[in-house]
């Protein structure tokens, strides 16, 4: 018999999507978490990158469309089914001061995503997957250096506060929890991830993947 290889979906913003802050391009799908993850978890496993710039919770971006991650869910869970696990970091957009959200709502937020992820309608051949919440790395204080004007001094301060609130709203809702930030920091943007940051965040997950889908 064959082994069954096992469907991780990554469902984020830029740092899914690998944005590269010294360039402004992609880094290589092997410099990316989702890629490094790949690689160590090995052909057991197949990972997905869902990452889309800006994608927040369930605000609307009011410059940019199709930035609102609750609305994309919907499609993507039906495009990749069956999965055994989904893995959403996602927050730091919300933390724009265009939204002027609290941490607990940012919270509420990530908690609907992860509340359409389990009750998706799935095929009934189609189990419901496992949910990795993860809260994202912290946005650094020189918010100026990202070239964005949404992010300022309180997108910092919020983006500090992300993990304790995204951890209680993971244990109400019975799904895991990790922090990247105990993993990897901001580069050069003071937003986005540099190399070192995507292959330590990546191999952090790696093994939290594992031990889940054991």
């Amino acid at each position: 018999m064959r082994e069954k290889i096992r469907s991780v979906l990554c469902f984020g913003d830029s740092n899914t999507n690998g944005y590269n802050p010294e360039n402004e391009e992609r880094w290589p799908y092997s410099v990316r978490w989702t890629g490094v993850m790949q690689e160590e978890l090995g052909p057991g496993y197949h990972v997905i990158e869902e990452g889309l710039g800006g994608r927040t919770t369930a605000f609307e971006e009011p410059f940019i469309p199709y930035r609102r991650g609750l609305s994309a869910l919907p499609v993507i869970l039906e495009t990749h089914y069956p999965l055994d696990l989904v893995i959403v970091m996602l927050g730091t957009n919300d933390c724009k001061n265009c939204y002027a959200a609290i941490p607990e709502a940012i919270a509420e937020g990530v908690g609907r995503i992860v509340e359409e992820i389990i009750g998706f309608r799935y095929p009934e051949w189609c189990p419901v997957p496992e949910v990795l919440l993860v809260s994202p790395i912290h946005i650094g204080k020189e918010t100026w250096k990202s070239g964005c004007v949404l992010f300022d001094s309180s997108s910092h301060e919020k983006s500090l506060l992300l993990a304790r609130v995204f951890e209680e709203k993971a244990s109400r809702l019975g799904v895991h929890f990790m922090d990247a930030s105990l993993f990897a920091s901001p580069g050069c943007d003071n937003i986005h991830m540099d190399a070192e940051g995507h292959r330590n965040l990546g191999h952090a997950i790696a093994e939290r993947v594992r031990s889940i889908l054991s």
